[in-house]
């Protein structure tokens, strides 16, 4: 019985234990299983996490890569496709120049490695390594390395993935310099090597006649170290071997064709590692740690689509914005100006593009050093927000170009209210590092309607009436019409008309002439140009010169004015010459040898000559004015300030500067009969004159009146219409001979 019950008994535990196995089996196999798949689910998202941000670390890596490529370029063009450097570059007359202004420019300002001039058969005219000017010859090895490059610009060789070289802008269409940059080995580093054509933007299409200027940059820890900063890669380092610490990865670097060129590692973050390391603890808690699991993935996707999400914006804002003003750039102001045609066409009303253009800006960044340039942009950029209002946008296009775009314009009343006001602020002196600088600004406005068609045109339009402010005396604004495309066409018919009178002789030079204080005698002549067309007839210096000015061929013109002034002007025995020198003149490195040359090719005398220098001409450029005026000084050229008292710095520059003569503007002389403080200020300029042993000329004087307050004044001589017009050479040399003292006539003897 005992037996029995105790087997009954045996029995049910067993089954029972059975009927717990097979319960509880399935039951564990389903949370082992269960267990096992939260686990690679878990492993799996880890691993896939750690992939994503690998990924996304690859991709800043890349646009990290692309942006120093373009910024390279863009560093590269800044200083390339400028008058200056176009011409000394093509012609290597100045080495020094180049190795100044380019080679160690780039270095210095912007740390490229290597520089390279090659001339238009392709051969290198100038290399720089590190700050080092080397002799072409020698580096004839690194041709090959920069082969590519060079081909592209030739139109050689098709363009690959890297290099970029547009001949046009491709949101407004203008030309550009053809230019390349790609990456690739040089040297058996890897490198971005940027190429442009030493060109005008609007002769583009011959880059293949044009030197190159080359640049390399080569990827080095100082740069892997700004990409490590700005793109949040940990430890970026080239790879040597295959050594990697624990928990780093390989970043490839490849050229334009898919080779790669270069390899770094870097400690990618590892937001998988946070997650297990949250989720492992709750494992044994099934439903909590499935839900803390998901809360936990969820929470991470959410951070890694915001971090991707901030990151895009982040490059976005870069590639869209000017590093130096802040500004939105042209890319970013094309869309915006597509954007408002769209609304108008849609919506109607009125819209308006403002094209702003500063007056002197290039004097200022050439005289006081980019440096003082770059922080009057951002002056200057600061000032235009704050005459704004909030739904108008303000960009900078380029240089000393800016452009506004105002939505929900009232009418034309309204545009020139803005335009006034943003010349007005612009107009106010601007303190620059310890510099006033006086700088003003001209606006050019095309409206949008519904009828408006292209962004490009607008631009167009706005860029025609900001040539016109600028040609009418610019500090003004100008809002676009159709008679203005026909203006332009003359003003630019008027230019190639000059270029061709100054090749072929077709100008005149008329004498204006300048007396002693009683007014009876001719002492000098001021040499003025004067232009016959056959067609128009009769075109004044207001109206050619500013074009001249603007189009730089004030070079040639002057040059041109001087020569056939001396020829004229060689037989006027003991009678000054006074003939006017532009800014640009000046400023010209061989402007004391221009000067030199013209007086050998001619026979006049140096000591007859006198150059009028005004005080524009001279600002900013202290020491390479001082030292071309004490040469020309030691040839025996006289030089005399003019419109004296019309600028800001007069005192600065007759205590610096070895002027022999001070010309009081006519505007002093015309007040003299109407306002008592330029009487005052009449006597006070003659008196520091005298002071200074200078002589003073008064310009302008047209009445009797005046000349009796001059001639009391102290005056030594004057110039005005009371003593005569311009005349031709002729007209002086018979003037000349009226003056001559004649010859007494002996009475005949008596029977």
């Amino acid at each position: 019985m005992w037996r029995q019950a105790e087997v009954r008994t045996d029995r049910r535990r067993r089954g029972t234990f059975g009927t717990r196995i097979s319960v509880v089996a399935p039951i564990g196999l389903i949370v082992i299983v269960a267990f096992s798949l939260m686990v690679v689910a878990v492993i799996k998202s880890a691993e896939r996490a750690d992939e994503v941000a690998r990924q996304h670390d690859r991709q800043l890596f890349d646009n990290a890569i692309v942006s120093q490529r373009e910024r390279v370029l863009r560093e590269l063009e800044s200083v390339t496709v400028v008058p200056g450097a176009i011409r000394r570059t093509r012609l290597m007359s100045e080495p020094d120049w180049v190795h100044l202004r380019i080679g160690l420019w780039l270095k210095t300002f912007f740390d490229h490695d290597m520089v390279f001039v090659v001339d238009t058969d392709d051969q290198f005219s100038y290399a720089l390594l590190g700050r080092t000017s080397e002799d072409p010859a020698s580096v004839a090895h690194l041709k090959p390395d920069l082969a590519p490059v060079i081909a592209q610009i030739r139109e050689r060789a098709a363009p690959d993935e890297t290099l970029r070289s547009e001949a046009a802008d491709p949101l407004t269409g203008l030309a550009r310099p053809r230019r390349a940059a790609r990456l690739q080995t040089f040297m058996g580093r890897p490198a971005v090597v940027a190429a442009v054509a030493a060109t005008n933007a609007d002769v583009a299409h011959a880059a293949h006649t044009a030197p190159l200027v080359i640049s390399v940059k080569f990827i080095d820890a100082w740069m892997l170290a700004e990409i490590s900063s700005r793109a949040e890669l940990a430890n970026l380092h080239n790879l040597e071997g295959d050594f990697l610490l624990n928990g780093e990865a390989v970043l490839h670097l490849k050229d334009g064709t898919g080779e790669p060129i270069a390899r770094f590692r870097w400690t990618p973050k590892r937001p998988g590692a946070e997650i297990v390391r949250n989720v492992l603890p709750f494992l044994g808690l099934a439903f909590a740690g499935f839900t803390l699991l998901a809360a936990l993935t969820l929470r991470y996707i959410r951070r890694a689509a915001a971090r991707i999400a901030e990151g895009e914006d982040r490059l976005r804002h870069l590639a869209m914005h000017d590093p130096l003003s802040g500004l939105p750039n042209r890319a970013y102001f094309g869309e915006r100006l597509a954007a408002a045609i769209a609304r108008v066409r849609a919506r109607g009303g009125l819209a308006a593009v403002l094209s702003i253009d500063l007056d002197h800006f290039k004097d200022i960044n050439d005289t006081l050093g980019h440096h003082v340039g770059d922080a009057l942009i951002r002056a200057v950029a600061q000032r235009i927000g704050q005459v704004l209002r909030a739904e108008d946008l303000v960009a900078r296009l380029g240089g000393d170009e800016f452009a506004v775009i105002a939505t929900d314009v009232a009418d034309a009343a309204a545009l020139d209210s803005m335009a006034g006001r943003i010349i007005g602020t612009l107009r106010a002196p601007f303190v620059i590092m310890n510099h006033t600088l006086v700088i003003g600004a001209s606006v050019g406005i095309a409206t949008i309607d519904e009828h408006s068609v292209e962004a490009a045109d607008v631009m167009r339009r706005a860029d025609v009436a900001l040539y016109r402010a600028k040609n009418d005396g610019r500090n003004q604004a100008c809002i676009y019409d159709a008679d203005m495309d026909a203006g332009l066409r003359q003003t630019r018919q008027i230019e190639i008309d000059l270029r061709e009178a100054i090749a072929s002789d077709g100008l005149a030079v008329a004498y204006q002439p300048v007396v002693n204080a009683s007014g009876e005698r001719t002492v000098a002549v001021e040499a003025l140009c004067r232009w016959y067309h056959p067609q128009r007839g009769e075109i004044t210096p207001g109206e050619f010169i500013p074009i001249a000015e603007r189009s730089e061929l004030i070079i040639p013109l002057g040059e041109w004015v001087l020569r056939r002034a001396c020829l004229e002007a060689r037989d006027w025995a003991d009678l000054t010459l006074a003939v006017n020198v532009s800014p640009l003149q000046f400023r010209r490195p061989d402007f004391v040898e221009t000067i030199e040359r013209a007086l050998a090719e001619t026979g006049f005398d140096p000591h007859r000559l006198e150059l009028e220098l005004t005080e524009s001409t001279l600002l900013g450029n202290v020491a390479n004015a001082e030292n071309a005026m004490h040469r020309l000084k030691a040839r025996g050229v006289r030089l005399a300030l003019d419109d004296f008292g019309t600028g800001y710095s007069s005192l600065l520059y007759l205590r610096r500067y070895p002027f022999d003569k001070i010309k009081i503007d006519r505007s002093f002389v015309r007040a003299i009969d109407a306002a008592a403080d330029a009487a005052s200020i009449v006597h006070a300029v003659v008196s520091l004159g005298r002071g200074l042993g200078m002589k003073v000329t008064a310009e302008g004087v047209e009445n009797a009146e005046q000349h009796l307050f001059l001639r009391a004044a102290g005056v030594h001589s004057m110039q005005g219409f009371r003593f005569g017009h311009p005349e031709p050479a002729a007209a002086i040399t018979a003037r000349l001979a009226r003056e001559a003292p004649q010859p007494r006539r002996t009475a005949r003897a008596a029977g």
